[in-house]
Order: structure tokens, then sequence, then C-alpha cells
């Protein structure tokens, strides 16, 4: 899947670009204007916001990914209309809500919704509790109040450019700014109950490189969990088996009131660092592609990859619709791989079809740039940054071109603790100081303008 010589810039790209804007203001989907390479690609169907896209070995380095000043005019802040019945603090945070707007910028929000979007309106809001419980002295809100400060929260977001459907794409309600089923939610009450200092002592400077193998953070946080849910009941004497469920629920909810807890013994830049580490040991544990039907990959590839071109074809037609769906940490494209390979393998194709047809781990996540190279996101916390000089950024590995390794066996691998044969760096590497665009990456700008464009017409 190698990809051809960088493409320059220039007249005709933007002839194209005004032409899919006009089309776009006309209709309610946009088609594609990349040429079909293959009539194995002739039959694909035009994404409704992403250009067509084929993965790539061979892509040239661009880091920090940019989309200059035309998306300025959709990050206009305007002044949202809140109920006036929320307890919350939202002053004290101003400057931690406008990273999290920026985080969840309108056009960018269901790209980036799972590493990044996402994980910073959870840690936002657990902050945003912990700081209040320093006056209420309840690391929770009722339902009522909850449900007005969910409100008023989406509504300075919105306020700020960010997508206005952020409920439904992060599955935030109402009930998770309560205690849930946790008896424990007074702070006099949590300190009385837990090691309270040992829970900080573990928590408030958290190795975030280190600590999801670790889990000396999580460890204890559990083990907080587990002393306030007991306090429901003595599991004990209990024998049904919905009781181990009922516990087991108890734990999640009270580990919410626990990561409050330390959000308010933290300042707010500590806890978000605590928070956001913890949170992406959780989402690089996973793959979050969803995997459409293979039985056209499992018919190029079966018997033995008698037709090379046919298995492979299908192959890359199969991977463009996967990486059309959202950016991805390393970490993130490694679980893809491996569960994409495990799929096959039951299937009985037991040859390297990665291997045969240059598959690498950036081909699990949107392509982009001139050469169409696939963006991983790094597997440490980051944000997206937004200035009205430059525009929108965030940092995007281009430079470590890693073969996807194929599985050994028809189970999936061990955790990434274990993982030592593959080296993935938890930060991008830097392309040659290369810290903005030239002609040859024009094309991502034109492809980043037009996704924000969208945004705003359909």
């Amino acid at each position: 899947m190698a990809g051809g010589p960088a493409r320059i810039f220039n007249i005709f790209a933007l002839i194209e670009l005004m032409l899919l804007l006009l089309l776009c203001t006309h209709k309610s989907f946009c088609v594609s204007t990349t040429n079909y390479k293959s009539s194995i690609q002739a039959d694909k169907k035009a994404d409704v916001l992403l250009p067509y896209t084929s993965p790539t070995a061979s892509p040239q380095p661009f880091l920090p990914l940019l989309a200059p000043s035309p998306l300025t005019p959709f990050t206009n802040s305007t002044i949202p209309q809140l109920s006036g019945l929320c307890v919350l603090n939202f002053t004290s945070l101003t400057n931690m809500l406008t990273v999290t707007s920026t985080d969840c910028m309108a056009a960018f929000a269901p790209l980036l919704a799972n590493v990044v979007c996402c994980p910073q309106v959870e840690a936002t809001l657990v902050i945003l509790i912990g700081q209040s419980s320093k006056y209420t002295n309840t690391l929770s809100l009722n339902g009522t109040t909850a449900t007005h400060c969910l409100s008023d929260f989406e509504q300075i977001l919105v306020g700020q450019g960010a997508n206005d459907s952020l409920s439904k794409i992060c599955s935030v309600h109402s009930s998770n700014l309560t205690e849930g089923s946790c008896p424990v939610s007074d702070v006099s009450e949590f300190e009385s109950t837990v090691d309270s200092s040992s829970l900080l002592a573990a928590c408030e400077k958290i190795d975030i490189v280190n600590e999801c193998c670790q889990q000396i953070c999580q460890n204890a946080i559990l083990e907080a969990s587990r002393k306030l849910a007991q306090k429901a009941y003595n599991l004990l004497t209990f024998g049904e088996t919905h009781a181990l469920s009922d516990h087991s629920s108890r734990i999640n909810d009270c580990k919410s009131v626990v990561l409050r807890w330390l959000a308010s013994k933290l300042e707010p830049s500590r806890a978000k660092e605590v928070l956001r580490g913890l949170s992406n040991c959780g989402i690089n544990k996973v793959c979050p592609l969803k995997f459409p039907n293979l039985d056209r990959v499992i018919k190029g590839c079966g018997g033995g990859i008698s037709n090379r071109t046919e298995c492979c074809g299908s192959l890359e037609s199969y991977v463009s619709h996967l990486q059309r769906q959202s950016f991805v940490t390393n970490l993130q494209a490694l679980n893809c791989a491996a569960l994409l390979g495990v799929k096959l393998r039951r299937a009985n194709i037991t040859e390297n079809v990665y291997s045969q047809c240059r598959v690498s781990l950036k081909d699990f996540s949107l392509q982009v740039g001139a050469q169409e190279s696939g963006c991983l996101l790094p597997s440490l916390p980051s944000d997206v940054v937004f200035d009205r000089t430059t525009g929108v950024s965030f940092v995007c590995d281009l430079n470590d071109n890693i073969p996807a390794p194929w599985p050994a066996s028809s189970q999936l691998p061990p955790s990434s603790c274990n993982k030592t044969a593959v080296k993935i760096p938890a930060l991008p590497a830097v392309a040659s100081g290369q810290t903005s665009f030239d002609s040859s990456d024009m094309n991502l700008f034109l492809y980043l303008t037009v996704l924000a464009a969208l945004s705003i017409l359909i």
C-alpha cells in the first residue's frame, strides 16, 4: 500500500475546492473528487464528510497537523443562556472550559471524540464537582441540580464553538454527575472511610508513561472505591449472583466519587493531568473502530493468497473504510491491527497478508496530507490548540512508519504492557523541525477547511 510522489498545490486544486463547496451548498452530501485507481475502488461509496483515501506505506512527515485561519469564523463565542440553578463555579475553570470547547470543536468532535474530546469533557466535569465540594461538602449533585448543571455546561461549551451534540457523542448524562449507587458522597464521611492520605500519595503525581502498566494510582482508586461500596452492605451476606453484579456496578459509581475527591485536593491543572492520564490507560487498551463484514477480504485472500492483486485490493478497500471512522492513537492502531488479524486467521487466512499488502499501523487511522498518510495521535494525553492567526492544530504522528504486526495465533495478544516486539513512541517523532506546512501540504489545508464548512452546511 505504497503512496505516490507528493502532490503540489496549484490552481486546479483551488478550482476543485470551489466546485466542491458550491456543490455542498446545494446538496446534502458531497461526492469525492479523487480519481478511482482501479475497478476495485470504483464501487466504493463516497463518504459524506471525508474525501476518498487509501492506505499508504510511504508518507511524508508533517507535524503538527494544522488548519489555518479560515476556521476562525466557526469559533466565535456567543453568550450562553444559563439556568441560574447550577451550584458549580464555571468561572473558576474558565481556561479549562476553553480548552474543552476547543478539543470538542464542532467540525472535529466526532473524529477526535474517543481520544481527545470525550476524555477532556469527562475530566472537566469531575474537576468542576470536585472543586465545588470545597464549599458544598458533597462529592455529587442531586438529580435536579445535575440536569441544570449539565445543560449549563453544554451551553458554555457550545457558546465557545464546541459541537452541540456532546451529550450524544460522549454518552454523558445528568446521572453521571450524581453519586449513582455509591453510598458515600459526603466529604467528611468519605475521608473517614478510606485511607485518604495513601490515596492522595498514590495519585497526586502519577507517572503518565508507566501508570497504565504499574497501576499504582489505579489500584489505590479501586481500593478506596471498594471500601465506599462496602458501606452499602456486607457482600459476604449475599449468595446470589445478582449481588455480585450489583456490587460491581456500585464500585464503578464509587470510582467517580473517588476521582472527584482527588480533583478537590489537586490544583485543576494537576487534576486534569491525572484524570486524562488515567483515562488514556483505558483508551489505549481497545480498538475503537467498528469492523464491517469481512466476506470480500476472506474471498480475495483465501486459498493461500492465490491472487495477490485481488487479495491486496480487497484488503485495501476494507481498510480504507476503517480509516474513515476516526483518529486513533498508535497503541489503538496496534490493537486494531491485532483484532483484524485475528478475525482473518479465524477465517482460515493464515498467511501474513499485512506483509504481503504492506499494511502499516497508520493505515488504521484517518488519512491526511498530500501523501494521504495515516495520522496517529500520541498514546499520551493531548489537546487541540486554537490560535486566531495559525488556526487549529493538534499533534499528529506521520513519521513512524511501523508495519502492522500479524498475529501469531487466532487469539488476541496480551495487553500493550507485554508487547515488546513492536516499539511505539509515546510521543511522535519530530519531523525534521517542521512546525508548519508548505505547498505540498496544502491538500491537508483544503481538506480540513472543507470539513469545517460541511459541518455548517449539512
